[in-house]
């Protein structure tokens, strides 16, 4: 079954969330519904950068990765090449 990362923007906050899920358009509507603790306070998200996974297991790897990159140069980067449709292919 497929799975997907995530980031969502939110010009609120001026911030971006990561997050995994088997159906990002679902999740979406959650987060704006303020069904999630960690991202009432920014709706509304919108999603800037996703990456679709054979499985849950390699969905969170790259979940836990992006979390861990303290560089907002780093996703900056990542988003404006994904919405310019010029994004990397990643691989485990």
């Amino acid at each position: 079954m497929e799975h997907f990362i995530y980031i969502l923007y939110s010009e609120t906050r001026d911030r971006n969330y990561i997050g995994s899920c088997a159906d990002v358009n679902e999740r979406l509507i959650r987060h704006n519904a303020g069904a999630v603790l960690s991202t009432k306070s920014g709706r509304p998200w919108k999603v800037v950068y996703s990456e679709t996974f054979s499985s849950k297991i390699e969905a969170l790897k790259r979940e836990l990765y992006l979390k861990r990159m303290k560089s907002s140069v780093y996703l900056e980067d990542l988003i404006r090449k994904y919405l310019q449709g010029n994004f990397p292919i990643y691989r485990d």
